[in-house]
């Protein structure tokens, strides 16, 4: 699955690059690039390895973790990308709705629209899955994020999240 997407508002400020966005599932090449970019963009707990996360999503049908790529960013690599690894989402269907898991976008080139275009295709690849409903938390210390989360159309459920560690 690749898609492309123009630059597009993402609730944030607009960057003069008019770059287009390519996103498609990741390659085991980009699983550093993935998980640095995951501690960068301060997605990570210490009681949970996000490369496990990463691993365990991409060895389950029912998972799927996409790369977004700046069109004109470097060179390609040998398992045929082209660009560094600009933005990540990872989403999972678990036969009842979809979820939405480590949105992430460096933050050197946030405002163009990447978060938008990694949303919009896992909601894409979700609803091939057959999810009719798409859902994501959001820690109660991530605020700045909601209005983002509002222009795509999200909005609060009303409902708490619990969980227990089986370990």
């Amino acid at each position: 699955m690749t898609t492309t997407a123009s630059r597009s508002d993402d609730g944030g400020a607009q960057a003069s690059d008019t770059s287009v966005t390519l996103v498609a599932e990741m390659t085991d090449a980009d699983a550093t690039a993935v998980v640095g970019l995951w501690h960068a963009c301060g997605l990570t707990r210490p009681w949970n390895d996000p490369a496990t996360d990463l691993a365990n999503a991409v060895a389950t049908a029912t998972s799927t973790v996409l790369v977004a790529r700046l069109a004109d960013g470097g060179e390609t690599g040998d398992d045929g990308t082209r660009g560094q690894v600009a933005g990540t989402v990872m989403a999972g269907y678990d036969g009842h709705r979809g979820w939405l898991y480590y949105l992430a976008v460096d933050p050197a080139v946030q405002g163009r629209g990447i978060g938008r275009s990694l949303v919009v295709a896992a909601e894409a690849w979700l609803a091939g899955q057959g999810a009719g409903k798409v859902q994501l938390m959001v820690r109660t210390s991530n605020t700045s994020v909601l209005g983002f989360y509002d222009s795509l159309g999200y909005s609060d459920q009303e409902c708490v999240v619990l969980g227990r560690r089986l370990e």
